[in-house]
C-alpha cells in the first residue's frame, strides 16, 4: 500500500485508488472544489490512480490550474451540447476569443444561432452535470489518433498533429464524443456546476467563474471595442489562410513564412496609420494618451505612431508617465510591505495635470525626470513648450484612467489602448490565452534587456497581472481606439529564444509546472528565424534588433 504524504501527514492507501476518492475524502477542508493534485513534481488528474510512494497536495478551481482544468471541461461539453442540440445539421464549434470571464464561441453550420438554440445548449449541458457523464482519457498512437480526429472533423487537429514530435496523443472521450485538450480535465460532467451559456453576436457566449470568484458566475460589462478588434485580427488572419498553429506550421513548411510576415507588418502598418488619421482628423488633440498591459509593444506602437502622425505634418514628442512617480518613500506599500508601483497613487497625478495644462495655455515647462536608481525625480533642464502642431504622445499604464488626465478637457485627449489580442488557436477547441503571448514575449525581452531569468518573470506574473486587472483592464473600453500588436507568425520566432530560459527551471521549483506548460505549448509550433524581421518589427521590441530605442 502506498504512503502518501498529504499536509505534512502521512497515510496508506489502497495501489490502485484514483484521486478523486482521495479528494472526496479532504474536500471538507477546502473552501473550494478541488480539482486536481500534485503529485510529487507533477500534474494529475483525479482520474488517474495512485501507484507509488509520494507527496500529495490537492489544487482547487482558486487556483490558475485548476480555473483552467474547470474551463477546458466546461467548453468541451458546450462543444458535446452543441452537436447534440443541433441533430442532423451538424455544426463545428470553434473556441475564438476571451471576454472578460466569459469565452466567444462561434459556431458554423446549416442554420443560425438563436436565442432559443442558446437556451436549447444551456439546458443540454445542465442535463450532463445532472447525469454525472465520465470524462475518460486514453493515450492512442500518433497515427491512431489522427484517424480519430480525422472521424470527428477536426481537419485542424490533422493538420496541428503532422507536426508532433510525440508518440503519443491523449485523447478525451465524453458521451461517445473524441477530442483533444491542451492541458488538464475533470474527471465527470457534475463538477462544472456554474455556467451560463447566451446568444452573442452570431455564435455563443459561455460564462465561467473567475479565480476570484470561482463558485459563482462574474458577467462582465460588455467588452464592444474589445470583441470589434478581435474580429478584426480574425478576419487579417483568415485573409491570410492562418487560424490555427496547424496552418502556420503548413505555411512556413511551404517557404511562405517571408509573405505571410510581410502582409502582417503591413496590416498593423495600416491600421496604425487609420489611427493617426483620426487623431490628425481631431484637430483639439493635443494628447495621444497610450496604455496597455505588460509586453503589449507600447514603444514600439509608439514610435510607429508618431512616424504616422508625422506624415500629417503632426511633431509628436513622447512623454513616459514613470517620470511623474513619487519619490520612493512616498511610494504606497503592499500588504507583504513592498512598493506598490502600479497603483495611482505611485504618481504624482497633481504635478501631471499642471504640467499638461501650462503646456495647453502655451507656458514653457521643464519636465521631470524620475531616476529609478536613487529613486528621486530629478529636474535636468529639459524644457517643453507646445507649438501650433505638437502632439505629446503619452504612454503609461494609467493613461486611459480619466483620474490621472482629469484637469484636461476631453476633446484635448485622445485614447489609445494596446494589448496583443493573440486570436491564432493551437486549434479549433484550444484557443491561445493572450496573456501566454504576453508572458513568453516579457520572459524573452526581460532576459535579453534585464538578465532576468524565465523563472524570475514567471514569479512576478501573477503580481504584474493582478494590477493590470486593478488599473488596465477596467478602461480599455473607454479608448477612443484599441490596436492589437499581436503577431500571427510571432510565437513561431519567440520559440527559440523562450525554450532555452524555460528548460534552465528545474524540477521542485515552484515555477516548473508553468514552465513544463509554456515547454509544451512551444512544441506544437515550427520555429522560424528572427533575421528576416524589419527592423521596425513590434516583434522586434522583445527578441532584439529594433531601429527604435525599445
Amino acid at each position: 500500500m502506498p504512503t502518501l504524504i498529504i499536509n505534512g501527514e502521512s497515510k496508506e492507501y489502497e495501489k490502485g485508488m484514483t484521486f478523486e476518492e482521495i479528494a472526496n475524502e479532504y474536500q471538507p477542508k477546502y473552501e473550494n472544489q478541488i480539482v486536481a493534485v500534485y503529485y510529487g513534481n507533477r500534474i494529475r488528474e483525479l482520474m488517474k490512480k495512485v501507484d507509488r510512494d509520494e507527496t500529495l497536495s490537492f489544487i482547487t478551481t482558486a487556483d490558475e490550474i485548476g480555473n483552467n482544468t474547470y474551463t477546458r471541461t466546461a467548453i468541451m461539453m458546450l462543444i458535446k451540447a452543441v452537436r447534440d442540440v443541433s441533430g442532423r445539421q451538424p455544426a463545428f464549434t470553434r473556441v475564438e476569443y476571451k471576454i472578460g470571464n466569459a469565452f466567444f464561441c462561434s459556431i458554423k453550420g446549416d442554420f443560425k444561432v438563436t436565442e432559443a438554440f442558446a437556451e436549447s445548449v444551456q439546458r443540454r449541458m445542465q442535463d450532463m452535470v445532472d447525469d454525472k457523464l465520465p470524462i475518460t482519457k486514453k493515450g492512442y498512437p500518433l497515427g491512431d489518433a489522427i484517424e480519430i480526429f480525422r472521424s470527428e472533423g477536426m481537419d485542424d487537429k490533422v493538420r496541428l498533429f503532422r507536426y508532433r514530435g510525440s508518440s503519443e496523443v491523449n485523447v478525451y472521450k465524453l458521451d461517445g464524443f473524441s477530442d483533444y485538450f491542451y492541458g488538464y480535465m475533470l474527471p465527470n460532467t457534475s463538477y462544472v456546476k456554474w455556467f451560463k451559456v447566451e446568444k452573442y453576436h452570431d455564435g455563443l457566449l459561455l460564462h465561467l467563474p473567475s479565480r476570484k470568484h470561482p463558485d459563482q458566475i462574474t458577467e462582465s460589462e460588455p467588452r464592444e471595442k474589445l470583441f470589434k478588434e478581435m474580429v478584426r485580427a480574425s478576419s487579417w488572419g483568415e485573409m491570410m489562410g492562418i487560424d490555427t498553429v496547424g496552418d502556420l506550421n503548413d505555411a512556413i513548411c511551404r517557404g511562405d513564412f517571408n509573405d505571410l510576415m510581410l502582409v502582417q507588418e503591413a496590416l498593423q502598418e495600416r491600421r496604425i496609420g487609420e489611427i493617426a488619421l483620426k487623431i490628425f482628423e481631431r484637430k483639439d488633440v493635443r494628447f495621444v494618451m497610450i496604455a496597455g498591459p505588460s509586453s503589449s509593444g507600447k514603444t514600439s506602437f509608439a514610435n510607429r505612431l508618431a512616424i504616422q502622425l508625422r506624415t500629417y505634418g503632426l511633431h509628436p514628442h513622447a512623454i513616459s508617465l514613470d517620470n511623474y512617480f513619487v519619490n520612493r518613500e512616498f511610494t504606497p506599500l503592499n500588504e507583504d510591505g513592498s512598493y506598490n508601483f502600479e497603483c495611482l497613487e505611485a504618481l504624482d497625478v497633481e504635478r501631471f495635470n499642471k504640467d499638461m495644462v501650462d503646456l495647453l495655455n502655451g507656458r514653457q515647462i521643464e519636465m521631470p525626470y524620475f531616476n529609478f536608481v536613487t529613486g528621486k525625480r530629478e529636474m535636468n533642464g529639459d524644457y517643453m513648450q507646445l507649438g501650433k502642431d505638437d502632439v505629446l504622445v503619452i504612454e503609461g499604464i494609467h493613461g486611459l484612467n480619466e483620474k490621472m488626465s482629469y484637469a484636461l478637457p476631453s476633446e484635448s485627449k485622445f485614447k489609445i489602448y494596446i494589448s496583443a489580442l493573440t486570436t491564432l488557436s493551437v486549434d479549433a477547441h484550444n484557443r491561445i490565452p493572450t496573456t501566454d503571448g504576453r508572458l513568453l514575449r516579457r520572459i524573452v525581452r526581460d532576459a535579453r534587456t534585464r538578465g532576468a531569468t524565465a523563472k524570475h518573470t514567471i514569479a512576478m506574473w501573477d503580481s504584474v497581472r493582478r494590477g493590470e486587472e486593478q488599473n488596465i483592464f477596467p478602461y480599455q473600453e473607454g479608448a477612443d481606439e484599441m490596436f492589437n500588436s499581436a503577431q500571427l507568425y510571432e510565437l513561431a520566432v519567440l520559440k527559440q529564444y523562450a525554450e532555452p530560459l524555460l528548460y534552465a527551471i528545474k524540477p521542485g521549483e515552484p515555477e516548473y509546472f508553468e514552465s513544463k506548460r509554456l515547454l509544451k505549448f512551444l512544441g506544437y509550433f515550427v520555429a522560424v528565424d528572427a533575421q528576416a524581421l524589419p527592423k521596425n518589427s513590434i516583434t522586434r521590441e522583445f527578441v532584439g534588433g529594433s531601429c527604435f530605442k525599445v
